[in-house]
Order: C-alpha cells, then structure tokens, then sequence
C-alpha cells in the first residue's frame, strides 16, 4: 500500500505526482504483469541465455565498425 503524505500549503496536483512517481519507481504493474502467468525457471533461464548472446552479439558488432 502507498501512503503520501500531502504536506501544508501543497497542491493536490503535485501530491498526485508524487503518487504517479512513487507508484512507477515500486513497479506495481510490472510485478502484476509478471505474475499473471508462471514461466518455468528452464524457459526464464534460457531468454536470459539469449538476451545475453544478444547483447554480445550487438557489442562485438559496434566494435568492429
């Protein structure tokens, strides 16, 4: 749960940003979206695999230019 606190003399829209910023900063929906469906540790170890052959790839490619 996300508490502000909106402080003395402070507008309701810059507590309402503060929330929008804090409630982006704790990945609420990034962690929603991830739990809406299991992916096996074999198939998350294997995309983390390829995302780095990818990364590698991309490195050793701007490297040589």
């Amino acid at each position: 749960m996300i508490i502000i606190n909106v402080k003395d003399n402070e507008s309701i829209d810059r507590a309402l940003k503060r929330y929008k910023r804090k409630h982006r900063n704790i990945g609420v929906i990034r962690e929603l979206r991830r739990r809406k469906q299991f992916t096996k540790p074999s198939v998350k170890r294997r995309t983390e695999v390829l995302k780095a052959i990818y990364k590698q790839e991309k490195e050793n490619a701007e490297a040589n230019d």
